[in-house]
């Protein structure tokens, strides 16, 4: 059963299409549950996001959408959230299935946006990628969210690190097991200049060995990235010994069987 549940709307102001098209891909795709989870508002980054009176408006389109397609797909509700000290109680409390927790900025610097790239030639990479997993450490420490959103979305534009992923990483990792949210496999980064799948194969087997559940998504800013190589990444997570994924309804974890 396909699940693609992190994905956009052009409320965010970078994506397009509009979201009646995007269900109707993944109809097409034969995508069984398929979840909005547009960026958050906030006071920060507004160029980037819907804004606060959008949000209705945002939720009423999606849940109409829900109803009209409810014999041929589940479509599921969220918000993305970025992890920042901007981070919204007006999304927090908002009526929805799921959070995505995500880290998009080290303080203010946008590492992931390519108007920002000159700065990794100014940091020490290992400095960065030590920084952005604590961030992570932290959002899960807030028990906040649901799903933390492309693990190691620092890999982007391919800056590795000299020090091993598997050290930097694994006190996030035992945090994110210790609050019982879900690691999604996101296909973005195949699109980006990284060319891989957000988390790494190498921490993916960290999240396995912890015991902690996943989930997948195409993180799809236009209708034609719906569903992008899900169907490959749900037989590497088998491969991987990952035999369930989940989604989230109203909050609540459900999980489902990988076959």
């Amino acid at each position: 059963m396909m699940i693609d549940i992190h994905n956009h709307t052009p409320l965010c102001k970078h994506a397009t299409g509009n979201p009646e098209e995007y269900v109707k891909k993944a109809i097409e795709k034969n995508i069984k549950i398929y979840g909005f989870a547009d960026h958050a508002s906030m006071e920060f980054d507004e160029q980037y996001r819907m804004s606060f009176s959008d949000m209705p408006k945002y939720e009423k389109e999606i849940k109409s959408l829900k109803e009209k397609y409810k014999d041929k797909i589940k479509i599921l509700l969220g918000y993305e959230v970025d992890f920042t000290p901007y981070v919204d109680k007006r999304v927090l409390e908002r009526n929805v299935d799921y959070l995505i927790g995500s880290v998009h900025f080290l303080d203010n610097w946008g590492f992931d946006n390519p108007e920002f790239i000159k700065e990794w030639h100014n940091r020490d990479v290992d400095d960065i990628y030590e920084e952005y997993f604590s961030k992570i450490q932290d959002l899960a420490k807030s028990r906040l969210f649901d799903i933390v959103g492309h693990l190691d979305l620092v890999k982007v534009f391919g800056f590795k690190p000299k020090k091993n992923i598997k050290d930097i990483a694994k006190n996030a990792i035992k945090e994110i097991k210790k609050a019982g949210m879900a690691v999604e496999i996101n296909t973005a980064g195949l699109r980006k200049p990284v060319k891989e799948i957000y988390p790494s194969t190498k921490l993916l087997e960290m999240i396995r060995d912890e015991g902690i559940d996943i989930t997948f998504s195409s993180d799809a800013h236009k209708p034609e990235d719906v569903g992008y190589k899900i169907n490959e990444v749900i037989k590497m997570a088998k491969n991987l010994g990952f035999s369930e994924a989940v989604y989230f309804e109203n909050r609540k974890k459900q999980k489902i069987k990988l076959t």
